[in-house]
């Protein structure tokens, strides 16, 4: 049915996380790996290296405000002729549970003619894509979906919102989407995150880790 980012939302889940376990198994940096395989591709190259210049990749991150350990995940992808690349800060609670702390988007979108409407729309992009990879999921027992409305089905509170800081690359080409392109990114930013701090993959969503 109609979903923010459509196919791109599971295209970019499945690639940039694969990506990540290729630099792993070459034993490279996630971001080292990503950009030497784009000489060829001047524009993204640009929006992977300033995201990376602006979450501080490369350097230890810090604690979550509760003092436990977080780590950076990183993802990169084209949609609706705008490329999107995000850093996420994630922690675990104490029940094991998904905690994104911050996030950094980078976006080239060609001429950004409202800079504040596609941070705006970079902000809501993270929260619809965080509330469906940390808690979507449509439970069907005997043919029969289980969620009734809106109420089995959360969304992210204000509380467990990360601060989202948007990059915006200049260009004089022409504008491209900006309403969409900024959710692909952050399930797999998230899970490869998670994977630097516990080792452990998620390939598959919404993002559960086993005990």
């Amino acid at each position: 049915g109609f979903w923010r980012s459509v196919g791109h939302s599971h295209q970019a889940f499945f690639k940039e996380c694969f990506i990540d376990e290729l630099a792993h198994a070459a034993g490279q940096d996630p971001f080292a790996f990503r950009d030497a395989l784009l000489p060829h591709h001047p524009k993204q190259r640009a929006v992977l290296r300033a995201v990376a210049e602006a979450a501080g990749w490369g350097q230890p991150p810090p604690p979550a405000p509760d003092g436990a350990t977080t780590a950076l995940g990183l993802a990169l992808h084209d949609s609706f002729g705008s490329t999107v690349a995000q850093v996420a800060q994630v922690s675990l609670g104490p029940d094991r549970q998904i905690r994104v702390h911050r996030v950094w988007a980078a976006i080239d979108c060609g001429l950004a003619v409202n800079p504040a409407g596609v941070r705006q729309q970079m902000e809501s992009a993270v929260v619809f894509g965080l509330s469906a990879a940390l808690q979507g999921g449509v439970t069907i027992v005997n043919g029969q979906v289980q969620a009734g409305n809106f109420h089995d089905q959360p969304v992210l509170r204000l509380s467990e919102t990360p601060q989202v800081d948007t990059v915006i690359l200049p260009s004089q080409a022409p504008p491209e989407g900006v309403g969409e392109p900024g959710l692909p990114p952050i399930a797999p930013a998230v899970a490869n995150a998670v994977f630097a701090l516990t080792g452990q993959r998620l390939r598959s969503l919404p993002l559960r880790l086993t005990p």
